[in-house]
């Protein structure tokens, strides 16, 4: 889309991998190249949606749907396994020009669970379904189907195994190495729009879901103000309901967007909680806080497109630049 003047309006995308004990000493050359492939990836393609004049919310489930197949994250193919073995999926997707919103939670068929939240947004007359209900709305509607063991990998089993050695049946993901994955798009037309996709924690129980999938805490978007995926400890983010809050503070307190997610952060700190953010405003403002030691991310726009793992990138002194196909 052009302004009147004949100009592209630019357009921004930004996505996320997690957030946690990311730290050069813990993570391989091998496993470290792959997480920037990935990120990658998902900025390429959401990122050639937008450049040919796609939607946001395209974009983001476009993004996200790369990463649900990349067992280096923790969501689809690779998420976390519960304290049964099993992997329960969550996923909300959000649009900011209308507010309408889908999510899913404790999905164990649906290979892109993304996808689903999307379906549910569009094709449904609720915003939420979950478990069973869930996966049978979307075989209902078509989508693609697996079994839940191939969501499983060696490394997932291994962390649960882990876990359950350590005889501590309230112990989850001790490492906070989340894996969340999540991704924000403004486009052309200056919309915006927010997803979020998670296996949970490794070894959770009694149906537990997180912030991820819900409308406000783990993922939001508005165009009166931003459009937020968050990754991390999701009790504290559900607590303070954190991407409405972000979006609140833009958007009833002029605050600056980075301000804004800051300060929220700094609540979810308050409450024992860790993690972080993306943000991307209607103006194109693009926005990392995160209070781990590092947060696999990475943003693109019409120059190209960065990826960072580690928080002494975050400003930008050791960020990879990569031209966009």
């Amino acid at each position: 889309m052009t302004t009147e003047n004949g100009a592209t309006r630019a357009w921004r995308l930004v996505v996320h991998g997690g957030a946690g004990r990311f730290e050069r000493d813990a993570i391989g050359a091998e496993q470290e190249a792959g997480i920037r492939a990935g990120l990658s990836r998902a900025l390429a393609e959401g990122g050639a949606v937008l450049a040919g004049g796609g939607a946001a919310i395209d974009a983001v489930e476009v993004a996200v749907r790369v990463l649900e197949d990349d067992p280096n994250f923790n969501a689809g193919r690779g998420a976390v396994l519960d304290y049964d073995g099993r992997v329960e999926l969550d996923a909300a997707i959000m649009e900011g020009a209308s507010r309408r919103a889908g999510a899913i939670a404790g999905v164990s068929r649906s290979r892109h669970p993304v996808s689903v939240a999307r379906r549910v947004m569009e094709a449904s007359p609720h915003a939420f379904l979950r478990g069973d209900g869930a996966d049978q709305f979307s075989c209902e509607q078509g989508l693609e189907q697996v079994a839940n063991d191939w969501f499983v990998t060696l490394e997932r089993r291994r962390q649960l195994d882990e876990l359950r050695a350590r005889g501590d049946a309230g112990a989850f993901d001790a490492d906070l190495k989340y894996g969340t994955v999540g991704a924000v798009a403004l486009d052309q037309a200056g919309h915006v729009a927010a997803a979020t996709s998670t296996g949970g924690l490794t070894g959770k129980r009694w149906g537990r879901i997180g912030d991820s999938p819900v409308i406000g805490a783990g993922t939001y978007a508005d165009d009166r103000a931003a459009a937020v995926s968050a990754t991390g400890s999701g009790e504290q983010f559900l607590r303070v309901g954190a991407a409405h809050e972000i979006c609140a503070r833009i958007r009833l307190l002029g605050e600056a967007p980075q301000a804004a997610a800051d300060a929220v952060m700094g609540e979810v700190g308050a409450l024992g909680g860790a993690g972080g953010v993306i943000v991307v405003t209607p103006t194109g403002e693009a926005i990392f806080s995160f209070t781990t030691p590092g947060m696999y991310r990475g943003e693109a726009s019409p120059a190209g497109h960065t990826t960072a793992l580690y928080r002494d990138e975050v400003h930008g002194s050791d960020l990879r630049r990569l031209a966009l196909p």
